[in-house]
């Protein structure tokens, strides 16, 4: 039983994922999950989205970082992108410490001071003299009705998405710094599910709100010795990071200035780098797990994970890492469950394992993808993706096909308490979007931003008690269908207050 199976009931459905659709393969960390290991003396590769076998070639005579990808990563089709942006608004300080953000009581259009002024869903922006409280923004990678892919930016509250790039040109990855008042995407470039030609594009940046002047390129394919610019990360970090590709390998990490400069190798291996602050961040690799990293320090690795643990998130009040783990016992590729494990500490929590229910002819089974936190720490909220694993064949993803959770949907978007203190979970998870994908906490967390059938909905939320307040707010897709076969590269990003 193998992910590529449930990917194809999924593309065209709810790509939830994080694996593009089309290709047998990505990387061959994708043809090992789904294969199983190579026959002694080979190993797997991926050519032009297909696996093959192929003879070990001699080691280096020390780990060089040569190491697959612990996760899927590559572009999602060929992406366009064009436009110019709205008045996104000049950051006026944070509105707390540590990642606990000030909540004030200013209003939308009332004047502020700075952002601990202003209520939740607002930050405090404009000149000097006259600044006001305004909604944030929501950054996100859309194909639009020509099939091009476009960064694009919309307030939360005022579905009036706008573009970062010219019409002409390619964007994708969206990603904001801390102050929120500068967004880096990837322009120009050309993935085509191939090693060949020129795929890494640029990576650039612009001030928010936008002014007539191009993107400043902070690096390229060369400079950045990369055929494409992956996992991309910001803010809270004063740098950006980035996984590096070439060829097959996904793997590597880099770290680019915030005004550009000199790229600088951060990890020689791994991927998913996620800040914990200015200079601190933990990543994962194939062969360790999880490892915690400072600029310009050597990584330290974080046993206590397991070796098999990826896709590590930091919240921005504690050294507290969500991160995924995979059950060999489970199906492959169908088996991740969820973990909290606080840097330097002695045990391991258990947030969200996979689930199975017995049904006729096998069982309806569940499991974990897509986790983030509240930025302060207090909830996670993860996705439990649903299928029906019969006792011959192969798995169906749940509400796509005829099974006997044909009539369930595939996908839910959970919501989880957590204590703050040791990160041990509290009470039960709450089901909160049905058909949803890739959560996204506002920096206040107030909000929840998730996709559903391609469309960005925002939903109010008591941050106490984790209940939706009122209807939420949908963004029809008009022009653009929000895109989700990326995984954590495709959640929509909150504006910083």
């Amino acid at each position: 039983m193998t992910m590529r199976v449930v990917f194809s009931a999924l593309c065209g459905a709810l790509l939830v994922l994080s694996t593009g659709c089309g290709d047998e393969c990505v990387d061959a960390f994708d043809c090992r999950r789904d294969n199983g290991p190579p026959p002694e003396g080979q190993e797997w590769t991926c050519r032009s989205g297909d696996c093959e076998l192929r003879d070990v070639q001699p080691p280096p005579e020390e780990d060089a970082g040569t190491e697959e990808d612990a996760g899927t990563e590559e572009d999602a089709g060929t992406e366009e992108d064009a436009g110019t942006q709205e008045d996104a608004g000049t950051d006026a300080g944070t509105g707390g410490d540590g990642g606990v953000v000030v909540i004030g009581t200013g209003a939308k259009d009332e004047a502020c001071t700075s952002s601990a002024d202003c209520a939740a869903g607002l930050r405090c922006e404009g000149a000097a003299e006259a600044m006001t409280c305004q909604s944030l923004h929501v950054a996100f990678t859309a194909m639009d009705d020509t099939d091009a892919m476009a960064a694009v930016v919309t307030r939360f509250d005022e579905p009036e998405p706008t573009r970062l790039s010219d019409a002409a040109v390619n964007s994708r990855y969206p990603r904001w710094n801390p102050a929120g008042n500068r967004i880096a995407f990837v322009q120009g470039a050309t993935e085509t599910g191939t090693s060949t030609g020129n795929l890494a594009g640029e990576l650039v940046a612009r001030d928010v709100p936008l002014v007539a002047d191009p993107p400043a390129v902070l690096a390229n394919g060369t400079t950045g010795s990369t055929e494409g610019f992956l996992y991309l990360e910001w803010e809270p970090g004063d740098s950006l990071l980035y996984v590096r590709r070439a060829g097959d390998s996904i793997s590597g990490i880099s770290r680019v200035p915030a005004e550009g400069g000199t790229v600088e190798e951060a990890t020689a291996a791994g991927t998913f780098p996620d800040w914990r602050n200015g200079d601190t961040f933990a990543f994962s690799t194939a062969t360790v797990g999880l490892s915690t990293a400072t600029v310009g320090g050597a990584p330290t690795p974080l046993a206590i994970a397991g070796a098999t643990a990826e896709q590590p998130h930091y919240n921005r009040v504690n050294d507290q890492l969500l991160f995924l783990r995979p059950d060999d016992t489970r199906p492959v590729g169908l088996n991740a469950a969820l973990y909290i494990v606080p840097v330097g500490g002695a045990a391991v929590q258990t947030i969200a394992e996979f689930s199975t229910a017995a049904v006729e002819g096998g069982s309806v089974d569940s499991y974990i993808a897509n986790p983030t936190w509240a930025p302060d720490g207090s909830w996670v909220a993860y996705v439990r993706a649903y299928f029906f694993n019969p006792t011959t064949g192969e798995p169906v993803l749940c509400g796509g096909a005829a099974s006997p959770c044909a009539g369930d949907p595939g996908n839910i978007v959970f919501l989880r308490r957590i204590n703050t203190a040791d990160g041990a979970p509290v009470g039960d998870e709450v089901s909160f979007a049905e058909g949803a994908t890739l959560p996204s906490f506002s920096p206040d967390a107030h909000h929840v931003a998730y996709i559903q059938g391609g469309q960005l909905y925002v939903q109010q939320i008591d941050p106490v008690a984790g209940a939706k307040v009122g209807d939420p707010i949908i963004h029809p897709v008009g022009d653009y269908t929000l895109q989700t076969s990326r995984g954590d590269d495709h959640r929509p990003r909150w504006q910083p207050r």
